[in-house]
């Protein structure tokens, strides 16, 4: 074999099955490696902001790495907003990119680049396989360090010539991973008698405690404790909907997120981190905390969050019961389109275990409010702020999950960025419907035009943040990818057109004017 071979076959050892690529030159031996290995399934993307976004969906919803092939540094540059997301989401993720042979390397060819320095700010561990002796040590290396703790990303810069050369083959055996950290006895006791001390407390929490079990204990714990349960504002994954806790997140605006935590007196933190303003704003604060509330971090995103919880039910006590969303069907709206109006529209028709990826930004902000009662679904949204998350996020859940129907809202400014994840969505045949919230426009930066005291758009900036003359055509676009669509004006007709995509399998997009 040769080392692109040992690649593929350490990745296969290791549970890692899904590739998302898009390769070039110097990783054609690595190509055709996979092309020798029907276990792996290998996904094009036609933008490398697609391939790593997809590879994000796909690990948030399989609980385990999928690989990404990226053709040596500007193509991981082209990826690295994507990745900036993946890592505050705490995903796992493996980038093998692409070098020229070692040998090449003097001629400073023009593809040459700092891969390095280019992948260490969005990565968790970087590392090359400079000879096909060490690229099965090195892809181990990489696999531990995106399953340890809660997730990273790993990534495995391979020489062309490391993926060329033949050497002994030594069936690769599954990575043993380090486990989680439990609890700390000092810290459940200093967290339990802070929920008995009388003072105004706040649950706060993020990954896996964002799974079904584990909130149904935290809201009973909770409820014992007189404590509030709130998520944190940017989460990888979260489980909702009818028979589920009925949790919210903090805002994003910056004086509702304030206004949320006025009154805080404690702040106990699960996974999560301290809640911060997104921006920094004239004359306000960044933290949203008051300055005397004290802050016990109990878990962090790499402990073992489900023994921790636990434990702090043993020290507390609970609830009988968790306080559940009941099933709920909001009366129909009728007349102009809304955010509201489709948010009410989904959760009457929101089939059972869909998987809703929210990049609606602005027009999606109160999405929770009309979802409660839902049918139950998991909720995956833009964890890193940086957009064109989207579209590639739904890819790669459908890729993940194919028995589920999958849900995109996305907005029409920050969907032109990775709108080439239609075409992937088209080719795989992926059960995929994405909403566009079109209202021709990055109305969040015009609202934050106002938050930093910039003023209203004038002539100038109103050019550099609307997006008319000419307005963009998503069913134009999504049919030349591929991808069947329909444009809906009116509450009724994107009620009909809902109901019509639900009904079937495949991809399909709403063009949903408001």
């Amino acid at each position: 074999m040769n080392g692109a071979d040992i690649l593929c076959e350490t990745l296969l050892a290791n549970g890692i099955d899904t590739c998302f690529a898009n390769p070039g030159t110097s990783e054609m031996h690595f190509v055709a490696a996979l092309d020798r290995q029907p276990r792996m399934r290998c996904v094009l993307g036609l933008f490398e902001g697609v391939v790593t976004g997809a590879a994000d969906g796909y690990a948030r919803m399989a609980d385990k790495p999928a690989a990404t092939l990226l053709h040596l540094g500007p193509g991981l540059a082209n990826g690295l907003a994507n990745l900036h997301n993946a890592r505050r989401a705490r995903t796992p993720m493996i980038n093998v990119v692409g070098d020229h042979a070692t040998g090449h390397l003097i001629h400073d060819a023009p593809l040459t680049s700092d891969i390095d320095s280019l992948a260490r700010p969005m990565s968790h561990w970087v590392g090359r396989a400079e000879t096909a002796q060490t690229v099965g040590a090195e892809c181990e290396a990489a696999i531990r360090a995106a399953r340890s703790g809660a997730g990273g990303i790993a990534t495995l810069i391979l020489h062309a010539d490391a993926a060329w050369t033949e050497t002994p083959f030594v069936q690769p055996i599954p990575v043993s991973l380090p486990e989680l950290a439990g609890p700390d006895a000092a810290l459940v006791a200093r967290a339990a008698a802070a929920l008995r001390n009388g003072r105004q407390t706040t649950l706060l929490i993020s990954g896996h405690a964002l799974r079904d079990r584990q909130l149904d204990l935290l809201d009973r714990i909770a409820q014992k404790a007189g404590a509030r349960l709130l998520a944190q504002q940017a989460n990888g994954r979260m489980q909702r909907g009818a028979g589920r806790v009925a949790l919210d997140r903090v805002p994003y605006v910056i004086d509702q997120a304030l206004a949320c935590f006025a009154t805080t007196e404690q702040l106990i933190l699960i996974g999560a981190k301290a809640p911060v303003g997104f921006f920094a704003y004239p004359g306000k604060s960044g933290s949203m905390l008051p300055p005397s509330c004290e802050v016990i971090e109990l878990a962090s995103p790499d402990h073992d969050l489900t023994a921790i919880i636990n434990a702090l039910a043993d020290a507390v006590g609970t609830a009988p019961a968790a306080r559940l969303a009941a099933r709920h069907r909001p009366d129909l709206p009728t007349g102009k389109l809304t955010p509201d109006a489709i948010a009410i529209a989904l959760a009457g028709a929101m089939p059972d275990n869909a998987i809703i990826c929210d990049e609606s930004v602005t027009s999606g902000r109160d999405f929770f409010r009309s979802t409660y009662g839902a049918a139950p679904h998991d909720f995956l949204q833009l964890t890193g702020g940086a957009i064109g998350m989207g579209i590639p996020l739904a890819t790669g859940a459908a890729v993940a999950c194919p028995d589920r129907k999958v849900i995109g809202l996305q907005a029409d400014g920050s969907g032109m960025y990775t709108v080439q994840g239609l075409w992937t969505q088209a080719r795989e045949r992926l059960d995929v419907l994405t909403i566009i919230f079109a209202n021709r426009r990055y109305q969040i930066l015009h609202g934050e035009l106002l938050n930093v005291g910039a003023g209203p758009a004038g002539e100038t900036a109103r050019r550099m943040l609307d997006l008319e003359d000419p307005a963009l055509d998503w069913v134009m676009m999504a049919r030349s990818m591929g991808v069947e669509a329909a444009r809906a004006e009116s509450a009724e007709g994107f009620r009909d057109v809902l109901h019509s995509a639900l009904a079937r399998k495949g991809p399909f997009l709403i063009e949903a004017v408001i």
